[in-house]
């Protein structure tokens, strides 16, 4: 089975928010969902203080992240989650 590479970019509700501890969150919400896959975390600068994070992370083709983006949208302090790219891994 292909896999694909996820992007999910990740807006917290305040500039407050420890961007430490949702990640650790969010990348647990990944982990059930799919398992032990890789992931690489950046922080981006939005504006007055707040940062997203972006989130990537390899999946098989066949399962979906709409599960994924519902559970870390309930996360506290989520403002909102996009799937901003979605590429098919060659190799």
């Amino acid at each position: 089975m292909a896999k694909v590479v996820v992007t999910l970019k990740i807006m917290p509700d305040s500039p407050k928010v420890n961007l430490d501890d949702l990640q650790k969150n969010v990348l647990k919400k990944i982990k059930d969902a799919i398992g032990d896959t890789e992931t690489k975390t950046e922080r981006e600068a939005i504006g007055f203080g707040l940062n997203a994070l972006k989130i990537l992370f390899v999946m098989e083709e066949n399962k979906s992240v709409e599960v994924i983006e519902e559970s870390v949208r309930k996360l506290r302090n989520v403002q909102s989650v996009d799937v901003i790219d979605v590429r098919r891994a060659i190799g």
